[in-house]
């Protein structure tokens, strides 16, 4: 039931942020901090899901990235806009992600690109789709053929995100930045990379993302470990066959 219920407020949160994104001029963008960028759609998008959740499931509670929250036994996790850089800059490269967590085991994953017209979906056992078709992680087995995102965030020393590139580099990978980590595993899902690493990530940035490339036979760290919920953690998802060796590149467990 909650799987379908909210495939439908993401569609209507979707053209929500899309007719934002149309008018560029309304955006209001501010800064939360360097390079951390902010939007009314960000906090338009974020309040109607937390509004209609609220009706939908009046016992779950809600984490999202402006407003906060709590965790419990059933949260969900969203990110109004993911790549906000990207959205305030005319880029289409943004997406709204919601994931739930029930007794803190990623659940269900949906990603909504509107700008892209792709809806990513996941539940847990029942395999990912995009836009209703299934979706698989590539076959990639060498390094020196992986094309891998490494997601940089200014909460890290920019020497370690350096040496992780250059580590990378000296295996072989090709490595690119994006700017959206939701849609970063999204890729890995769906085989457009063979794996996104990032040494710290909030859990409202990939919540949905690690039950959909999860479903798509990704390997993904135990994020939700420790405090990962409320505090972030370290990820690396890939395909089985590369996961080990980019651990150890990224220096991740």
């Amino acid at each position: 039931m909650r799987r379908y219920a909210v495939q439908g407020l993401v569609a209507e949160a979707g053209r929500l942020a899309l007719d934002y994104f149309g008018r560029q001029e309304s955006l209001g963008v501010t800064m939360k901090g360097a390079q951390d960028w902010l939007t009314v759609a960000d906090g338009a998008v974020e309040d109607f899901l937390r509004q209609r959740l609220a009706v939908l499931f009046p016992t779950d509670t809600v984490i999202g990235e402006e407003g906060g929250g709590a965790a419990s036994d059933a949260v969900w996790i969203i990110d109004p806009i993911d790549g906000t850089m990207n959205f305030a800059h005319g880029d289409r490269n943004w997406c709204i992600s919601i994931g739930f967590l029930l007794n803190r085991v990623p659940t269900i994953g949906i990603v909504a690109a509107p700008a892209l017209d792709e809806l990513y979906v996941a539940q847990r056992g029942q395999g990912a789709t995009l836009n209703g078709r299934p979706i698989a992680v590539s076959a990639t087995e060498d390094l020196k053929r992986a094309y891998v995102e490494l997601g940089w965030s200014t909460r890290i020393p920019f020497e370690r995100y350096l040496a992780v590139l250059q580590r990378g580099n000296a295996a072989g990978c090709a490595v690119k930045r994006s700017g959206s980590g939701a849609l970063g595993l999204c890729h890995v899902a769906n085989g457009r990379t063979d794996a996104y690493l990032e040494l710290h990530i909030n859990a409202w940035d990939v919540a949905a993302g690690i039950v959909i490339a999860g479903e798509a036979g990704a390997s993904i760290n135990d994020f939700f470990a420790g405090d990962g919920i409320s505090n972030g953690n370290p990820i690396v998802c890939a395909t089985p066959a590369l996961a080990p060796r980019l651990r150890e590149i990224a220096g991740i467990s």
